[in-house]
């Protein structure tokens, strides 16, 4: 069994309480187009979706906020 640390207890606690964004909402929030964000994601520079069906995807509100505060010194995180 493998046990959480207190870190990722908190990043996990977290992301359960960020709400989601479908893919509209993140094109108008950014301004930026599908084909856009899916080649920033590629490259690192824009927050990856995450799956939440099949089929059917979305991001976190914190991360898609913290890239508009930033958009050039946004980074995935390591």
């Amino acid at each position: 069994m493998q046990v959480e640390t207190r870190e990722e207890f908190a990043r996990n606690y977290s992301r359960q309480q960020d709400s989601l964004l479908r893919l509209a909402a993140v094109k108008q929030r950014t301004g930026l187009g599908r084909t856009t964000i899916y080649r920033k994601i590629a490259a690192g520079t824009f927050p990856k979706q995450v799956n939440i069906s099949v089929g059917l995807v979305a991001w976190y509100e914190r991360d898609i906020d913290a890239w508009v505060a930033n958009p050039a010194g946004w980074q995935t995180a390591a």
